[in-house]
């Protein structure tokens, strides 16, 4: 079979693939289960995460003092409704792909412009690899799919445990943990370094500790696992620290995600510690044939990969779009009741690279709003250079994911301070506190 481009992994690679269709490319998408069609995000990540999260969030209002009873979560309704969610979103997908080749296969670049897709072979000019990660267990954890699980089974458990220990302070891990403990399960957060989230400033950091302290999670930092295995006589998981064991009912080992690279077969294309190897125009070493989203190591999130995909598949239409920064992605974990996001500069990356910046500080206890959604510990906080010219910020606060797009916005548009203070922004809302951080730059 010939074709004008090839996609290997059907996550995010398919809206590049609907825009190659829709330009009269000769287009094949080649997918191991089409039922994964839309990739990790909507079928066992961020989708269904933020609906688990979603509803723990409601469950957490109905217990607050203004009401006389609490709701209770049934759990199976909520896949349900997860599931629902999904499929309606799965046949959009496929609905979109109506000019695209569907294959179902595990694909493999063989050589040069070559892929093979089971008893199939594809010629390609182009290809575009985005086969995504896989969860990371480490050696010594024995894995079991059901009493020590992943991200890949947590989101689909019909029943709650009474309690959960989950190994891991990454996104995941600090999500599932909000979740869990705001729907009563005990439990304990496990991690290696001593701060919470050491990435993030250390006064959301230190009020990010507070609030899972608050919520009822059980913070155990500077711990590793050695080993854990469930054991069955016992019924429960056995987990080993350097100072000793505790048994638990669910271990969710939540320690990060690795590449998925079996899709490369050549030599001509070079892999990497992180993923398959990629310039900035996130083409591989061999010409023509690209890698986008967690496989080629640089961002793991669903809405660069689309970004990633898009850039490659307009460069191939001949649209020359300008080389993407990464950097200017916005990241976020949703915890609860409040979420952290950033987008651009950190405080602790511009103190990394040496660079001069001034920064604001934005207490949301000053204002009325935050109190209403128990956001009034959180912070929102700016960077810009000696010029003023907007570098970054860190939000605490609930929807702060949402909140954060007006600082990317400012990034986009290489605004100063001086020039983001014109749009005035309304009251009261959380964004009014955006507002205050553009006026102390």
């Amino acid at each position: 079979m010939k074709a004008d481009i090839c996609f290997i992994g059907g996550g995010l690679n398919y809206a590049g693939a609907v825009i190659a269709s829709k330009a009269s490319l000769k287009t094949v998408l080649i997918e191991k289960d089409m039922n994964m069609l839309g990739g990790t995000c909507l079928h066992k990540g961020c989708i269904p995460s933020k609906t688990f999260l979603h509803f723990a969030s409601v469950l957490r209002e109905s217990g607050r003092e203004v009401f006389s009873k609490s709701a209770v979560l049934d759990m199976k309704k909520l896949l349900d409704k997860k599931n629902l969610i999904v499929e309606k979103a799965l046949k959009a997908i496929t609905a979109q792909c109506k000019g695209v080749n569907l294959i179902e296969a595990e694909g493999k670049v063989v050589y040069r412009n070559r892929v093979v897709a089971g008893d199939m072979e594809i010629e390609a000019k182009y290809v575009i690899i985005g086969t995504g990660s896989a969860p990371f267990v480490p050696e010594g954890i024995e894995y079991d799919g059901e009493h020590i699980i992943t991200s890949d089974e947590v989101l689909n458990m019909e029943s709650l445990p009474e309690e959960i220990f989950i190994y891991g302070n990454g996104a995941i891990g600090l999500e599932m943990a909000s979740f869990f403990s705001s729907v009563g399960v005990k439990t304990t957060l496990v991690y290696r370094r001593e701060k919470l989230f050491s990435k993030a400033h250390p006064l959301i950091n230190a009020s990010l500790e507070e609030m899972m302290k608050n919520s009822g999670v059980i913070l155990k930092p500077s711990s590793s696992v050695k080993r854990a295995k469930f054991e069955k006589e016992k019924g429960k998981v056995f987990v080993e620290f350097e100072e000793g064991g505790v048994m638990t009912q669910k271990l969710l080992v939540a320690t990060g995600r690795r590449a998925v690279t079996s899709a490369v077969s050549t030599e001509e294309i070079k892999l990497g510690a992180k993923g398959i190897e990629v310039d900035e125009i996130f083409e591989t070493s061999l010409k023509n044939h690209f890698a986008i989203g967690d496989c080629n190591g640089k961002l793991q999130l669903a809405h660069a990969a689309r970004a990633e995909v898009l850039n490659v598949v307009n460069r191939i239409l001949g649209k020359n779009p300008s080389v993407l920064d990464l950097s200017k992605t916005v990241k976020f974990v949703h915890t609860l009741p409040m979420s952290y996001a950033t987008v651009g500069f950190t405080k602790a990356e511009l103190e990394r690279t040496g660079s001069e910046y001034k920064e604001s500080v934005v207490p949301l206890k000053s204002f009325t709003y935050p109190a209403i959604h128990e956001s009034e510990e959180g912070f929102v906080i700016l960077y810009a250079d000696r010029e003023g010219f907007v570098l970054g910020g860190e939000i605490l606060s609930k929807d702060a994911e949402e909140l954060i797009g007006i600082v990317s916005m400012a990034l986009a548009g290489e605004m100063d301070a001086k020039l983001a203070r014109k749009t005035i922004l309304a009251h009261p809302t959380f964004s009014e506190s955006v507002e205050k951080g553009f006026y102390r730059l």
